[in-house]
């Protein structure tokens, strides 16, 4: 087996990681908490969840109309969605995030997406996570470009969860990887002490793979490090037993802890609902109930980081608006995207909404796009993490903001 290989499936770091083997040194920084660090973390809905029974638009009958099964009910009626501005409501099942809205620190951007029309799970994925809608030839995401324009040279700069590279941090930028789930503090082979110490003086030398070695190296150690004294002291009480809110409390406390940490990624599946969808309650209910209770263990546990901290939600398009033959719904376009944070204009719902009457739909059958979803994306990487015209140029090519969305973060 070839050595680079062996690291790949050792997990010292990515495919990705090793095959844009860098130079340069790393930067030492204080691992002491910072609460004064720009923080970014996105979240990603794979399979295209129903926007339209996440931020419902109940003051329109031809929601009513289109999903006679499926449609959540209107404000103060069994069931009802939590009104939010007397055109939309929240699903009941995200009850949890509700103090969030009335703070002003949580806000959705409506008839959002990629203006690109496929409806490929696995096309769509790619161009929201290269923010090059379109173009398959675009081989990084925009977090990984994004990196490369705030990076200090630090391995542990970013962090993602899961056990493989997604395609959003995919690029020459080195990105450190955390297991989800009872995966998340598994030893490695290459924690053994003797096999380390073997490795330690094989990639001792100054040549590019060994210099990628120590950065992977040293980005393990630390997130181990961190994960491990997570784990032996009690937080608020012990970690949820759902999965994704266990997940969302891990990255909190490492980036609570570890002000190295300024980007987070997290994917979660299961929102491709063609059938029995349900309404208030059901697969989307369900799965909408773990991701609020999620999202508000990760506020928590970001403490007085979450101050400057903003958490994007986004999937790859909507669905259809009228529900289909197996009480569910189908590949569609429109969506919502979701922004938290501790510094957001929230409180509303952004965007021009274009309306659900036949007229109205994007080729007859879903709702429209009139915000591009890098609009979204531009306002925060601006406001937030302040990045000039220049570097916006680097992690959104060829794109140029309409500022529909500049208000996003304060």
């Amino acid at each position: 087996m070839k050595r680079r290989n062996f690291l790949i499936q050792s997990g010292i770091f990515s495919a990705t990681a090793i095959t844009a083997i860098s130079s340069n040194t790393i930067v030492a920084r204080s691992a002491n908490p910072n609460s004064d660090q720009k923080r970014l973390i996105v979240i990603f809905l794979r399979g295209a969840v129903d926007g339209l029974n996440v931020v419902i638009p109940y003051s329109e009958t031809a929601y009513y109309q289109a999903r006679p099964q499926i449609a959540i009910p209107q404000p103060g009626k069994e069931g009802g969605v939590i009104d939010l501005d007397g055109r939309f409501g929240l699903h009941p099942a995200l009850a949890p995030l509700m103090p969030e809205w009335q703070k002003n620190s949580l806000a959705f951007v409506h008839a959002c997406g990629s203006p690109d029309p496929t409806r490929s799970h696995f096309d769509a994925q790619q161009y929201m996570e290269n923010a090059t809608p379109g173009d398959k030839q675009t081989q990084d995401g925009w977090m990984n470009r994004l990196l490369g324009v705030i990076s200090q040279k630090t391995p542990i700069q970013a962090v993602s969860v899961g056990e493989t590279t997604p395609g959003i941090f995919s690029g020459r930028m080195p990105v450190a990887n955390i297991a989800s789930g009872k995966n998340a503090t598994r030893a490695l082979p290459i924690d053994r002490t003797q096999l380390a110490a073997a490795f330690n003086q094989l990639y001792g030398g100054n040549d590019p793979l060994s210099q990628t070695y120590r950065q992977g190296r040293m980005a393990h150690e630390a997130i181990m490090k961190d994960l491990d004294s997570e784990m032996h002291l009690a937080n608020n009480g012990a970690p949820s037993s759902d999965g994704f809110a266990s997940d969302a409390q891990r990255l909190a406390q490492l980036m609570l802890k570890d002000s190295r940490i300024e980007l987070g990624f997290m994917a979660l599946g299961g929102w491709d609902t063609h059938v029995n969808q349900g309404n208030t309650q059901g697969q989307l209910a369900r799965n909408l109930k773990k991701l609020g209770s999620g999202l508000a263990a990760l506020i928590k546990g970001l403490g007085n980081v979450y101050q400057n901290t903003t958490i994007v939600v986004m999937s790859e398009f909507g669905r259809t608006v009228k529900q289909n033959d197996n009480g569910g719904t189908d590949h569609g376009h429109g969506n919502v995207i979701w922004v938290l944070g501790g510094k957001i204009r929230g409180g509303k719902v952004y965007g021009e909404w274009p309306g659900l009457s036949t007229a109205q739909l994007y080729q007859g059958r879903d709702l429209a796009i009139t915000t591009d979803f890098r609009d979204v994306i531009s306002a925060v990487l601006s406001n937030h993490l302040h990045l000039n015209e220049a570097k916006l140029n680097q992690v959104l090519p060829n794109y140029t903001s309409t500022s529909k969305v500049v208000l996003i973060v304060k």
